[in-house]
């Protein structure tokens, strides 16, 4: 037999995935343990060797295999907690340890289409803030849904390189964005020597805000920084590269003691190169001209480079290319920024960061972007009931 339970599918920025309200779960997939993992696992269609997550709702991307767990803040000043998993597609595994930027737009419309805003928060017309507690990482996100005859406005003209069809526009703020797991920079280092046996020996940027990453130069790589999709994931040996400097540099930043256990910590850190502005063509066809950008950004996600940028790793660009001295800045100029704009596969971003130097230390107080979201699906997912 199977059972069934609500659920939401929902489009937030570049990514999608299925979103519950942590009360609809079957009661012993409410709190943390194998029970919900198995159970989420089935509902996105992992471990699937074929690659496509055919039996399940996922798409065959990183970019689509995730879960949302929502439900009623018990953090004081907070509306909505926010659980992420990102789901191996190949794996039965599904990686807590961060959190998904992009989905994070559609937190906010989930919350309140579902009673867990309170009803005198949501105007008639306008804005509603909506105040987030992400517990991956336990930071305060604040998005700005925009309301209209008190119902989430979802439709609208903002258009967002990596998704086809416009939206209403959704701006998210990330609030003191620094993980939780350490301080901005983990060495004390704007820029550090990474070493990587039998690969190479890389200047690094290594950075814990909004998602740990390691940032590279793309020169260093043999990239341009202005690679697709189709240029690095189609090359097994350019993805065991990545994948054994990604590994080298989570030891350095401290999140896990010997490279083998990044294999069971996929999501983080991200691994990204960066390069100096230069024409180049997207993925949809269009061309991106150097003089809109202040730099180039490609980042990997799950082993694979993504169709666009994360949100986190953008909130990553966002701080790091907006002070002076990182790999990140270096290539956008080497000057005193508040905002950068970067090229993606899929076209450009704009990303705003504020950060200071107390004591010693960088601090990042906020890095704000526009994204959008839109609810796909709302109805019941069927999972075997023998499957957790």
């Amino acid at each position: 037999m199977q059972t069934s339970v609500k659920a939401t599918y929902m489009r937030g920025g570049t990514s999608k995935g299925t979103f519950f309200n942590l009360t609809d779960l079957p009661e012993r997939c409410q709190v943390a343990g194998s029970a919900r993992d198995n159970f989420l696992l089935r509902v996105v269609g992992s471990p699937d060797p074929y690659g496509k997550q055919i039996d399940g709702l996922g798409n065959g991307s990183s970019s689509t295999s995730k879960v949302v767990i929502l439900s009623k803040s018990d953090v004081a000043g907070h509306d909505v907690n926010y659980l992420f998993g990102q789901v191996a597609i190949d794996k039965a595994m599904i990686d807590w340890s961060g959190n998904c930027g992009n989905l994070t737009a559609a937190v906010g419309s989930f919350a309140i289409m579902n009673g867990l805003v309170s009803a005198d928060k949501i105007p008639e017309n306008g804005i509603c803030e909506v105040k987030i507690w992400q517990q991956n990482i336990g930071k305060t996100i604040i998005a700005h849904v925009p309301i209209a005859g008190g119902q989430v406005k979802e439709t609208g003209d903002f258009e967002l390189d990596g998704v086809t069809f416009p939206a209403s526009e959704v701006k998210i703020e990330f609030i003191d964005p620094v993980d939780s797991d350490g301080d901005m920079f983990p060495t004390g280092n704007l820029v550090d020597t990474l070493d990587v046996p039998d690969v190479g020996t890389f200047d690094v940027t290594l950075i814990n805000a909004g998602i740990p990453t390691v940032f590279l130069r793309a020169k260093d790589l043999g990239f341009t920084g202005t690679e697709l999709q189709k240029d690095i994931n189609s090359n097994s040996e350019i993805l065991a590269k990545l994948e054994k400097i990604r590994a080298y540099g989570a030891v350095k930043m401290g999140l896990i003691s010997d490279i083998k256990e990044a294999e069971t910590r996929q999501h983080t850190p991200k691994i990204a190169w960066v390069a100096s502005p230069t024409d180049y063509v997207a993925s949809s066809g269009k061309t991106v001209k150097a003089s809109e950008i202040n730099l180039l950004a490609r980042a990997m996600s799950m082993g694979q480079l993504h169709h666009a940028m994360m949100g986190t790793a953008s909130v990553a660009i966002g701080t790091a290319g907006t002070i002076v001295g990182t790999l990140v800045n270096e290539v956008a100029g080497g000057k005193a920024l508040t905002e950068v704009r970067f090229g993606h596969p899929s076209g450009t971003l704009l990303v705003g960061g504020q950060s200071e130097l107390v004591d010693g230390k960088w601090l990042a107080r906020k890095v704000s972007m526009s994204r959008s979201a839109r609810r796909l699906m709302t109805g019941e997912v069927w999972v075997p009931a023998d499957s957790f």
